[in-house]
């Protein structure tokens, strides 16, 4: 599928300029693969986890029009803005560093397609590092090996995100509204939601403050507590897509933390239920965000969508959470439970508390290692929303985890394989206790072993099934052919 080529140099007025060329090929045509591009999502989509990249401004491909974005250099971040240039539609486009990090950067985008319907993407970098005279030599050690796993990301993240399109291609587009768009699933959701070409709105509280890459002509604002509509209209969506809560694992469980954990689902899915229950035009579909702690603390036994809910704190918010969109599925809505497990990404979540001691050679095996472990890549996650959103049949609860779990101790060896550290020093329970308290034995020390059993019979493929694979494109270690 793809096929990265050595760095090399052109000449350009007598001078050697370093460049860097990239093929990849994709069972897509052109017009596919450039309609992927110019999508409004792209430029989200294309960006590699690791890297930590925040989107300003995502130009169209056309003359003139400027991206703009912070990329992380060390413990700096530096603006990079790059103008788009030699726009040929459908066939090619090259953007130019205007500012930024490097002494220069010009990178062409070709398409061409052979008799076979295989296109190849083939990029053109032309760069120099600052002072590159002095710093040229460096450029092996330093920057090739970042870009040469940049685009091995990018190439096989268009693969994945074109074959998911290319599998609802014949079905129409659909207007869509997202809760929690501002969220680490929610802000990459969106994305491939507008790579895919649906009409994606945004349902925010009146004090989110929206991405400046994101057209904030498309929303709807509203009081998520009252239920008060206080901007646009909820009519005329042909799927909702609830996902807003504050996170569980983000700080230490006091009384307080624990009532906004629980209001911000519950009220909110509530209202937002009994509002689309009485809309003139409602949605077809809703899925809302839940979570496979309604189960419970289950040790090793093996859990599918019919095992029965747990009866802890965390089952019981689960369970309230999903009655609260009642109203809803009574008034005749299909309505769908997305059961989620652990989200691997460095953006947030158990990953990238994670990171810091792993990378430090302190990764191993917590609290004895023998809890399960039921996780989901970032983009399976995204992926199983929108296969079960366009899946006319599909209803009632699915859990969204990846196939093949992992204990806590195999989860660790994991993590520092990738990342070449010794995963084997072990962390005591009693300090987890310590530091996090009841989240932390909740959410680490106990666990469960959730298999996504209805969201394989529906037809579903998983592009990370197993964790070494998942963990190696979202850390930017993927093996390099």
């Amino acid at each position: 599928m793809r096929r990265p080529t050595p760095a090399t140099f052109r000449m350009k007025g007598g001078i050697r300029v370093p460049l860097f060329v990239h093929e990849a090929k994709f069972d897509a045509s052109k017009k596919q693969i450039w309609d992927w591009y110019n999508s409004d999502g792209a430029f989200r989509r294309i960006m590699p986890e690791w890297e930590g990249i925040q989107p300003i401004n995502a130009g169209r491909l056309v003359d003139g029009d400027e991206t703009i974005f912070k990329v992380k250099m060390g413990p700096l971040r530096q603006k990079w803005i790059a103008r788009h240039h030699s726009v040929v539609p459908g066939e090619s486009f090259a953007d130019r560093m205007i500012k930024g990090p490097f002494g220069a950067w010009n990178h062409h985008h070709e398409f061409e397609s052979d008799s076979n319907g295989i296109t190849s993407v083939i990029d053109n970098v032309e760069y120099k590092l600052p002072l590159h005279i002095f710093t040229g030599w460096s450029a092996g050690l330093t920057v090739l090996p970042r870009m040469k796993q940049m685009f091995e990301f990018r190439s096989v993240r268009v693969a994945n995100d074109l074959k998911q399109i290319q599998a609802t291609a014949e079905l129409p587009r659909q207007r869509i509204l997202v809760s929690g768009s501002t969220g680490m699933i929610g802000l990459q959701l969106c994305a491939f939601l507008e790579a895919a070409g649906h009409d994606v709105h945004r349902l925010l509280r009146p004090t989110t403050k929206l991405p400046t890459d994101v057209d904030s002509s498309k929303v709807v604002r509203w009081n998520d507590l009252s239920g008060e509509i206080l901007e646009g209209d909820m009519n005329g969506f042909d799927s909702i897509i609830h996902l807003a809560g504050a996170g569980i694992g983000d700080k230490r469980w006091s009384k307080k933390r624990l009532k906004l954990i629980r209001d911000s689902r519950i009220i909110p899915t509530q209202n937002l239920a009994k509002i689309i229950a009485g809309l003139d035009t409602p949605p077809k579909k809703l899925l809302c965000s839940s979570a496979i702690g309604f189960y419970g603390n289950r040790g090793t036994e093996v859990l599918d969508e019919n095992s029965s809910a747990g009866n802890d704190m965390l089952a019981d918010l689960c369970k309230d959470w999903e009655n609260s969109s009642n109203a809803a599925k009574e008034a005749g809505i299909n309505v769908i439970h997305l059961r989620t497990g652990i989200v691997m990404s460095p953006f947030g979540g158990a990953l990238a508390k994670l990171l810091l001691p792993a990378k430090m050679g302190a990764g191993g095996p917590v609290g004895g290692g023998k809890q399960m472990q039921s996780w989901i890549s970032l983009d399976d996650e995204i992926y199983a929303i929108h296969h079960l959103m366009m899946k006319e049949d599909s209803t009632g609860a699915y859990n969204l985890t990846a196939p093949n779990t992992v204990s806590q101790k195999q989860f660790a060896k994991t993590l520092g394989k990738v990342l070449r550290r010794p995963a084997f020093a072990p962390l005591p329970g009693f300090v987890i206790k310590i530091l996090f308290g009841q989240m932390g034995k909740k959410l680490v020390l106990e666990g469960q072993d959730v298999r996504p059993n209805r969201l394989l019979e529906s037809g579903y493929e998983f592009t990370h099934a197993e964790l070494e694979s998942c963990l190696r494109s979202c850390l930017g270690k993927m093996k390099l052919k």
